[in-house]
């Protein structure tokens, strides 16, 4: 059993179906692109959004560092500074207070500023620490986990290894009394941009809470269960209230404070460093410069809110792009009109953009970039495809028809998008036109084959350039016998006045090759018949070798009229054609004829030109 080839198309399409899900699966070369695409949206439609105002950071920023020079030095301050801050915001009552600075180590210059901060701290339950997740590398030196997993807050599953170590750098600064802690390890995609945020972090088998999830649990926030979130941005690079540390710090030393006195009540306050000398600067879909503090407030918005962004399922980028693929092959396949499946295909294209930016609005990221990319490299390769089919079709149908028709038609069809197949097996009104040399075999056998096979090249040159003139289309040469009709490949309501002038002018050229052959010519002559009607046109032969022809009973009979001319006139056409084009040439009436395969006679009649 014969298998039918696989069509170049489904082939390409296949191929580009392979190379996506490769790369949407595991290679992920692409995928930065992806996320620009998604950065934008969620960028563009962060600048539509207010950060929560009961998240309040208050900044250690350029101006707190340079104005509390004098008061606390440089950085980093006494910890006492710190805890005064505590003090005068816990005066005014805020839901909590979260440190986005680390205190790793004791101050051992300053014993006495450690002990005053602890014990700020310690009088409140809802100031809450940070501390740093290291590589999983470095557990088997890490403190165990047993040991620390009340004071940290950590959860152990059902594959919770009790005998682990685990690698944290905790607050050691704090008494452990005030331990309520979480880690603040930044998270970042392989493009150096964090887009995520750890709800937990793993350690085997434990898992470890994030600095907004001890919080956010501690508060009655819902926490999902996933490890890591995506992060729901609101406004830009500082959009949550912001309070300079120096403003707060020096007001409280006022006797008369300038500051409203219960502007952080019921607040979430978030202590941190956005000073660039601090280097506590980040990279996200916002901005590249990026306040730490900022992106916690963010994370703790999002939990407080559930605002933060959810993720598409991670089949949807696999099947979109398999669907899109299957859409613009069975456009190429059934219709092959480049430029109106690419409108298509961009009409698509800007929907799924808008769907994936309303998406957004929607807390949900849905991919759509590298679909759409797979998408346009398959549209570009297929279009290129039709190209060069259509170049080489366009090459054949030119090579073919330039046998049969003068170069300026086969030009205009080629304009008009013809091709071969397209103008084969279809039923035209024809005019035929048969002609004949007569007195041929006289004539080759007074000759050697070398002057026969020159003189009929030289007649032929000649017969054929009066029909491409009149707009004929030359069908075969049957030995010393020539075979045009007009009506096709292009359309001629003119047909049989074509056709006719054609021959009287044939005629007349065949007066000058008489001249041309000298005494041989005397003898020289030929019989034209012309008949008008319908007839299959097409190419018709085997799969190596086809032609451009037209059959049917019209092209019998006009074979038979050129029979008829012996003895009677040069050129004889039938009733049919002569009413075709009366008044456009004088008719001499010869009579009916009866030819051979019809029943009923034929009424001829020799063209003239019309007298002056």
């Amino acid at each position: 059993m014969r298998r039918l080839p696989i069509p170049p198309l489904v082939l390409l399409a296949l191929a580009i179906a392979l190379i996506a899900s490769a790369e949407i699966s595991a290679l992920h070369w692409l995928l930065p692109l992806e996320n620009r695409v998604s950065d934008y949206f969620v960028r563009t439609h962060a600048l539509t959004l207010k950060a929560d105002p009961d998240i309040v950071i208050v900044d250690i920023d350029e101006k707190s560092l340079a104005s509390m020079a004098d008061t606390a030095g440089s950085w980093p301050w006494p910890r006492s500074v710190h805890g005064e801050l505590v003090e005068t915001i816990e005066r005014q009552q805020p839901k909590a207070i979260v440190f986005d600075i680390l205190f790793t180590d004791p101050d051992i210059y300053r014993p006495e500023s450690d002990a005053y901060f602890n014990t700020a701290v310690q009088q409140h339950r809802n100031i809450y620490f940070p501390m740093i997740r290291l590589d999983s590398a470095n557990d088997s030196k890490g403190v165990p986990i047993t040991e620390f997993a009340a004071l940290i807050g950590m959860e152990a599953t059902s594959r919770a290894d009790p005998d682990a170590r685990v690698a944290l750098v905790p607050p050691r600064a704090i008494s452990t009394d005030s331990w309520r802690l979480g880690t603040i390890n930044y998270s970042e995609d392989s493009d150096g941009i964090g887009r995520r945020y750890h709800i937990y972090l793993p350690a085997s088998g434990w898992r470890i809470p994030s600095l907004p999830t001890r919080l956010a649990k501690d508060l009655g926030f819902d926490v999902p269960e996933a490890d890591q979130i995506i992060l729901g941005w609101r406004g830009g690079a500082l959009s949550h209230p912001h309070i300079s540390y120096a403003d707060l710090y020096h007001d409280a030393s006022r006797k008369t404070p300038l500051r409203p006195q219960q502007e952080l009540k019921d607040k979430i306050v978030i202590i941190g460093a956005s000073a660039s000398g601090l280097h506590d600067i980040r990279s996200t879909p916002i901005s590249s410069l990026h306040p730490a503090q900022e992106i916690l407030a963010t994370a703790i918005d999002n939990l407080k809110n559930r605002s933060y962004l959810l993720a598409a399922p991670a089949y949807s980028a696999p099947v979109l792009t398999l669907a899109l693929l299957a859409l613009l092959l069975l456009l190429f396949t059934r219709y092959q009109q480049t430029l109106r499946i690419g409108a298509v295909l961009l009409a698509i294209t800007a929907m799924l953009l808008g769907a994936s930016y309303f998406a957004v609005s929607q807390r949900w990221l849905m991919p759509v970039f590298l679909p759409l990319l797979f998408a346009w490299a398959f549209y570009f390769a297929a279009a290129l495809h039709e190209y060069l089919r259509e170049r080489k079709a366009r090459e054949q149908t030119v090579q073919m028809f330039n046998r049969f028709l003068d170069p300026r038609v086969v030009n205009e069809l080629m304009d008009q998008g013809r091709t071969a197949q397209s103008m084969s097996g279809q039923t035209q009104t024809l005019s035929v036109l048969f002609s004949d040399i007569r007195n041929f075999t006289t004539y080759s056998e007074q000759h050697s084959a070398e002057q026969v096979v020159a003189m009929l090249n030289r007649y032929f040159s000649l017969q054929v350039e009066v029909i491409f003139r009149h707009g004929g289309t030359l069908d075969k040469f049957i030995g010393d016998a020539i075979m045009a009709f007009w009506g096709a490949p292009t359309a001629d309501p003119q047909h049989a006045t074509n056709a006719v002038a054609a021959a009287l002018e044939m005629a007349q050229r065949l007066e000058e090759f008489k001249l041309e052959l000298g005494e041989a010519g005397a003898a020289f002559d030929v019989g034209i018949g012309i008949h008008s009607g319908p007839a299959v046109v097409g190419f018709i032969g085997s799969e190596r070798r086809q032609d451009y022809t037209a059959i049917g009973d019209t092209v019998n009979l006009s074979s038979r009229i050129e029979g008829q001319t012996k003895g009677v006139a040069r050129i004889l056409v039938s009733d049919e054609t002569r009413a075709l084009c009366e008044d456009k040439f004088d008719f001499i009436d010869h009579g009916f004829y009866k030819v051979k395969g019809r029943t009923q006679e034929a009424h001829l009649f020799e063209p003239r030109r019309k007298a002056e």
